[in-house]
Parts: structure tokens; sequence; C-alpha cells
């Protein structure tokens, strides 16, 4: 399909049982790298909220109902189609989001595997059979669907992070309201909603819901909707989380990260460089697994410094769409004028700038800051941006300390050449992934991913966890013939 040919962008419609326009009104799409407006996209209000939920809470019950041979084989349908169009995502991932063409290539191949990985759920088994003390009783404990799913997805990589709760949830049966960013709302949002439709899935099982904060509150606190999979920052996990506990609602919240790469003294320091680069400038380090702690062994901090420096020192950044660059647009102003305070307050603050610092526009080059001290912002807070603020340590029980100083715990890297060692510092650390010998940006589809403190609370999506999920238990006992009862 051309990718004019999708009646989306410029639309400004939102998609509830068929493409239509908002109660909501609409609002423009708007390309980072350049202010252009690309089209516009519907803004859903509480009242399409309510008129989506209910509409999928009837079309739930068939869906639930329906072979599992079938849901599967719409999942696969969708993963074709979504090869089929890659030209029509890789553009709109790289205009709406400011992803570099290797980024949104990447996107779009995890989010094939996920569309896979999710088709094959619904032949795993559903239950189990548990022994009775009672005799003649038979205890099944199943698996079943939640209902009625609400998705709220955010900007960085809008397409894989709306997906990864969409399919798997949809493959067990369940309907889902998706709202996505309103930044990226065609990326992560109206492709999709035209994809699934498409691939054949019925009518008013994928409800799109793109807005802001009260479209996201109104999904929340939908009595029609039974669990919400929320990817964004902590502060609003905290909100979703207090609202859903108020409202015995489940909820799964993969949230912020302030993640750790730790350089030990007997490190490849070639290889941790590499993936320090990496794991902090990836997407212009707008995403929540970004290497956003450097930690190094006083004794090679210098030299590690020195190589991480020279790598950020040769990336070009740009406009994806007219020019081969490594790093593309910080999504909006606020955002980079967040990212330069961090930067500036740690340099009054007393560290050193080796590289970087803002370049025009929306654009921000890779930054690499020395001597970052644990008070200063640079090295608490989540930066969000591609900055790498580097610590130094003298111990493998100070680098542990520092780790786990931080109240976030998605991810953490370590970096020895001594894989014992490495493993040992691992299982002291109180983050939900680690990575040897490798960076932070670590994802893989059949493998349960999710932080723990505030990085999340708990939940994990990715292969068998996804059964977990998006599904609750029942007990069923069966006795053959009824009993007498003392009364």
């Amino acid at each position: 399909m051309n990718i004019h040919e999708l009646p989306l962008p410029s639309s400004g419609l939102i998609y509830s049982s068929g493409w239509r326009e908002a109660h909501g009104g609409s609002a423009e799409v708007r390309e980072p790298a350049t202010g252009a407006v690309l089209g516009r996209t519907g803004i859903a209000d509480a009242t399409d909220v309510d008129e989506a939920a209910r509409a999928a809470a009837l079309a739930q019950k068939a869906w639930a109902a329906t072979p599992f041979d079938r849901r599967a084989a719409v999942l696969r349908e969708a993963a074709r189609l979504l090869k089929e169009r890659a030209d029509s995502f890789r553009y709109w991932n790289v205009r709406e989001a400011g992803s570099v063409p290797l980024k949104a290539d990447w996107e779009l191949h995890a989010t094939y595997e996920q569309l896979l990985m999710s088709a094959s759920l619904p032949m795993q088994p559903t239950g189990e059979i548990f022994p009775s003390a009672m005799p003649g009783r038979t205890n099944y404990w199943r698996r079943v669907p939640i209902g009625v799913v609400g998705v709220i997805s955010p900007w960085n990589f809008p397409l894989l992070l709306s997906m990864r709760s969409i399919a798997p949830a949809l493959a067990l049966g369940n309907a889902v309201l998706l709202k996505p960013d309103v930044q990226t709302a065609v990326i992560g949002g109206a492709l999709i909603a035209q994809l699934f439709a498409d691939a054949g899935l019925p009518d008013g099982l994928l409800q799109l819901l793109p807005g802001g904060p009260d479209t996201g509150d109104a999904v929340v606190r939908h009595p029609a909707v039974s669990m919400i999979a929320f990817t964004g920052s902590t502060g609003v996990g905290r909100s979703i989380g207090a609202t859903c506990g108020q409202l015995l609602k489940k909820c799964a919240l993969e949230l912020g990260g302030n993640n750790a790469l730790v350089v030990l003294d007997d490190a490849d320091l070639d290889a941790a460089s590499s993936s320090g680069a990496w794991g902090a400038f990836l997407h212009q380090g707008q995403i929540c697994m970004q290497a956003g702690r450097h930690l190094v062994h006083r004794s090679v901090a210098a030299r590690y410094a020195e190589l991480l420096a020279e790598r950020a020192g040769k990336l070009a950044v740009g406009d994806p769409f007219t020019e081969p660059v490594h790093l593309g647009p910080i999504i909006n102003a606020r955002q980079l004028a967040r990212i330069d305070a961090i930067v500036q307050g740690a340099l009054r603050d007393g560290a050193r700038l080796l590289t970087g610092g803002p370049q025009s526009g929306l654009f921000y080059r890779p930054t690499v800051l020395a001597d970052v001290r644990p008070d200063m912002a640079a090295f608490s807070e989540e930066i969000f941006g591609p900055v790498a603020p580097i610590t130094v340590f003298d111990s493998d029980d100070e680098a542990v300390a520092l780790v786990n100083a931080s109240p976030y715990g998605l991810a953490a890297a370590i970096h020895s050449r001594n894989v014992q060692r490495g493993l040992a510092l691992a299982a002291r650390l109180h983050t939900g992934m680690v990575h040897i010998n490798d960076q932070t940006v670590n994802n893989e589809f059949q493998v349960p991913f999710g932080g723990m403190g505030a990085s999340g609370n708990g939940g994990r999506f990715g292969g068998p966890a996804n059964l977990h999920e998006f599904t609750e238990t029942q007990w069923v006992s069966v006795l053959e013939q009824g009993i007498q009862y003392p009364f």
C-alpha cells in the first residue's frame, strides 16, 4: 500500500468501530525535525472513550469465544501486512517520531517478531489440573481473558511499545482501547488500527483514541476497562497505579529508568565505550533503558571518557528524513530545554564538558560529562536525552551502592573480562535486567521484560509473561454427583 493511500494522516479522524470524527476535535501532526505539519489526528474526549469502551466490551465476548486458530490467523496476517507496508511504517516513524532509519527498521522488525510471538500465545496451555482432598472432585485452574484492556503508549518507540501490549492482549481474547501519545498518533496508532482492520480483526476489538492526559484518565477510569497497560514516565505511572488501585483494576506499569553502565577495572574499554555510546545516544537517548549513568572505575575512567568522547564526536546530528545521520531531533522544545538545563546545572556544579551540547532547533549533540557527582541532577535524574554522565568509583562495593542509590531499577550493564565477577555483581543490583559485557538498551520479544522500584510495578512483558499479564485465572471444581454436607 502506498503511504498516501492511507486515509489517516490528514483526516483528523479516530478509529472507533470504523474511521470517524472525534468529539474532541483534531490536532496537527508535526515533524520535530522541521516543524512541518504532516497532517492531522483526531483527539478523543470522554464521550469518545465511553462509546469505544462500550463497543469494545460487546465485541470482546464473541472474540473470546472465537477458536484459538482463528485469533492466531489474524495476528499472522497483521504480521504479513506489516512487512508488506514496511515503507509506510518507516516513513512515519522517521518523520513523526524523529527516528533515524536504522532505528525505524529495528523497531519494525521487533514489532513483526512481537506479532508472530503473540500469534503463538492462543496455542499455549490454558490451565492446569490440581489434586483434591475431596474424593471425586477435579480442580481445574485456567486462564481466561480479562475483557477490555486500555493501552497507553509513549512517543519514543511508538510502534513497538503500542504493539507490545495490543498483540498479546488481542491474541488472548481481549479487546483493546489504544491511547497513543498525540505526538506520534500516526505511527503509534492510526497505522496500527488500519493494519488490524485489513488483517480481518472483527469490528470493535481495537479502538484508537489519541489524546492527552484527559483522554488517558477517561480510559483508566472507565468501568468497562478492566486492565491498564501503561508505558511512560514514573510520575504518570504512579498516578495511574493509584487510580487502578482505588478501582481494583489490574495494571502493568513499565516506567522510567536511570540505568547504569558499570565499567570495572578489568574491562575491555573499546567494547565498553562502544556499548556506552550506543546505550547513551541511540534515538537521541530518548529510551527508558538509556545508559544514563556511566559508573567507571577510577583507574580506567580517564581512558574510558576519552574513548567515549571520541565516539560521540564522530556522530552526525540532523534531519533523518533528508540526510544520513546518527541522531535525529529531540521530540519537542520542552524536552530539549530540560536536557540542557540538567547539563548546564552539572557544569555549574563542577562537571566537565568533554563534547556535545545544543546544536540548533530541536537538535542536541551527543554529550559526554566527566566528574559527575552523585549529588548532581545529571546523576540522580532520568535525563532522556543524548547525555552520558561519568561518575568514578573505587571498589565493587561502591559500584553496587551507586547503582542501587537510584530509586529506579530498570536495566544495568556490567563490563568485565571476568564473567563470574560480573555475575556476582549483577546478583547484588536492584534492577529488572542486567547485561554482562553489553549495553542497557536490550529487548528480546521472547524474554520477560520489566523493572523494579520506580521503574515499574513488577509487571513483565514478553514471552510467557504475556500469558500472566493479559489473562486472569479462574478455579473451577467439578464433582460428578452432588454430595450431602452436614447442613
